[in-house]
């Protein structure tokens, strides 16, 4: 029970797989048809499967939830996956409970400490993970310095076999109509390592490189993860079309083919 006589967050006990899948299946096709694709940047690290994870990232968008629980089913397909969220918001949607997701208070000593809590639960077991928007508000990826919540580097002083992994993600425009969903991996963190100034500058180096490759705008840098859709749609690219059957051609909506 907690302080004030109600029931303590189950968020382990409340997962359910059917509904991990069915929703993880939802969000895939959502960013398919909002994005030209979701990528994630070579290499990727080796992590280790007998390890807990806490997956920490910055907070570009509104999509970044829905990122990170397609980035776990593609990727970690035999972790479960947890995730905090604002209990006020989470009251709203409750059947993201039955997905792994589990509800604080921001910005409160009783959010942080049952932050921590259902934190060191979730990652006392090496077959989970937790993904956490490190930042705890909406920031550009371009700002520097990059701050993240004190409670993260806390988290994994309780949780000694744990490793912090650095995550960040950026939505940039390319060559078509719809961006793409970038996601970039750093190098994994010993919890004996993974103080609050490493955890940052960690971050902050994988934000660095992520940039670079978004810059780069090659797709032969990534793996593509979920295929979206390319072209313009409507009358320019029936035109599109058309010309390209007249000249016998096969037709491409993208306007720059990739390897991948």
């Amino acid at each position: 029970m907690s302080d004030l006589g109600r029931p303590l967050a189950d968020p382990v006990g409340m997962r359910s797989p059917a509904m991990v899948r069915f929703f993880a299946g939802v969000m895939r096709r959502q960013m398919a048809r909002a994005f030209r694709a979701v990528r994630i940047s070579q290499p990727e690290p080796d992590l280790p499967e007998d390890r807990p994870l806490l997956i920490y990232c910055n907070h570009p968008s509104w999509w970044d939830p829905a990122l990170l629980i397609v980035l776990a089913s593609e990727l970690f397909p035999r972790r479960e996956a947890y995730g905090p969220m604002e209990a006020a918001a989470i009251e709203r949607y409750r059947f993201m409970k039955r997905i792994g997701i589990f509800g604080i208070e921001p910005d409160s000593p009783r959010g942080a400490a049952a932050f921590l809590r259902e934190g060191a639960a979730i990652l006392a077991d090496s077959k989970r993970m937790l993904c956490v928007t490190a930042q705890g508000r909406f920031a550009d990826p371009r700002v520097r310095p990059v701050a993240i919540r004190r409670g993260v580097s806390r988290l994994m002083r309780r949780v000694p076999e744990a490793l912090a992994v650095p995550l960040a993600l950026e939505y940039p425009f390319w060559t078509e109509k719809r961006p793409e969903a970038l996601a970039r991996f750093g190098q994994p963190l010993a919890a004996s390592k993974a103080d609050h100034e490493t955890m940052e500058q960690a971050l902050t180096q994988t934000m660095d490189r992520l940039a670079e490759d978004a810059m780069a705008a090659d797709p032969a840098g990534f793996r593509r993860l979920v295929q979206g859709r390319s072209g313009v749609g409507g009358v320019y690219d029936l035109w599109r079309r058309g010309r390209a059957v007249l000249r016998g051609e096969r037709f491409h909506a993208a306007h720059q083919s990739e390897e991948r």
